[in-house]
């Protein structure tokens, strides 16, 4: 029986390493990205480190495989997310070509189509005529890379479109409520618009903003289970009627508490009426134990409620809010928040957000 040269075991060795690597690599990254554009980000960087390539990119098609929706590409300096529609033929002939499930394979360019049940898109690798061309075991890898990459790529676009579906359907629960006047604080279209500006001056992270975005819409949805008689009176709510409304950031975190993508986002709806001196409710928490986006939130409803104004309350100039949110720093509401809110309140834009609440 012969025997594998020693050197050639080596190298198969090194290569099934390499191989167990790569899926691996794609494994974790996978694990640890929770939407399709920054997956895309992330899969060009990684495979620029792991094939040493000077480019790489990834084109992901629309459900009519006529349009490219998405795309990504890295350099090894910048990394561009396009995600504006592009027809194919605004592509190259070899792009084209890729996306439509014809690998390419080029002393500087490998291209492999992205197929799960159908053509997802399409992954490429290039190099400089500088640059040691690509090899047959280049082209293995980036093969991996992509087999890993369409079913994580598929799986996430199928969770985002149940996410939207979802939010979606929250969304008409909340714009019925409103227009039956069951909402006991409907919001502006600015209302989001002013808390994205403070939680990004506060430095809070994509994902809390997305999450801080859920919520504002969400907040009041346990309000389909408040008697109307409580929601729609605009006298003074006797002790009971305030004890069914102080509820209501439970029983709305209850109605959304299945929904598996929204459970970061329960914090922010269940203690958004917490004070920072620890008098607000329903959990009596306060300074850095109430949630950041729930103290933002407290900040921005309460403006919303004195500049555009309650059926229950008076309504004030931008000027005179912001000076009760002065005046209520440090006790109801986080004076971080506050000072942030003031800072930003120096600003044209920030202003007209704000004439927009009191639309």
């Amino acid at each position: 029986m012969s025997k594998i040269p020693e050197n050639n075991s080596s190298n198969l060795s090194k290569r099934y390493r390499l191989l167990l690597s790569a899926v691996h690599m794609v494994y974790r990254l996978v694990n640890s990205t929770y939407n399709v554009n920054e997956l895309s980000l992330r899969l060009t960087r990684l495979l620029c480190q792991f094939i040493k390539a000077h480019s790489a990119s990834l084109l992901i098609l629309g459900p009519d495989k006529k349009r490219v929706v998405l795309g990504a590409i890295f350099n090894n300096k910048i990394n561009i997310l396009l995600d504006k529609k592009q027809e194919l033929s605004h592509i190259s002939k070899k792009e084209i070509r890729v996306a439509e499930g014809y690998a390419i394979f080029e002393e500087r360019l490998i291209g492999i189509p992205l197929i799960a049940d159908d053509n997802v898109g399409a992954i490429f690798v290039r190099r400089t005529s500088k640059e040691s061309p690509f090899t047959a075991f280049d082209k293995e890898m980036l093969s991996v890379f992509a087999e890993q990459s369409v079913t994580a790529i598929r799986n996430l676009q199928l969770y985002e479109q149940q996410q939207k579906t979802i939010l979606e359907s929250m969304k008409f629960i909340d714009a019925f409520l409103e227009k039956q006047g069951r909402s006991p604080s409907p919001h502006t279209p600015a209302y989001f618009s002013v808390a994205k500006s403070l939680a990004e001056q506060l430095n809070m992270n994509q994902v809390g903003i997305e999450n801080l975005y859920y919520a504002s819409i969400l907040h009041d949805a346990g309000a389909v289970n408040i008697p109307y008689e409580i929601l729609s009176k605009k006298s003074q709510l006797t002790s009971e009627e305030f004890k069914v409304i102080r509820d209501l950031p439970t029983k709305s975190a209850e109605l959304i508490r299945p929904v598996e993508f929204l459970k970061p986002v329960l914090p922010i709806i269940l203690y958004h009426h917490e004070k920072y001196d620890g008098s607000g409710y329903p959990s009596g928490l306060k300074k850095e134990q109430i949630p950041l986006g729930a103290r933002i939130m407290a900040v921005v409803d309460a403006f919303e409620a004195m500049a555009h104004g309650r059926p229950y309350k008076q309504r004030l100039t931008m000027a005179e809010a912001v000076q009760e949110l002065k005046k209520h720093s440090g006790t109801q509401f986080d004076p971080k928040v506050v000072q942030s809110f003031c800072n930003l309140y120096r600003q044209r834009r920030f202003r007209n957000y704000l004439r927009k609440i009191r639309e």
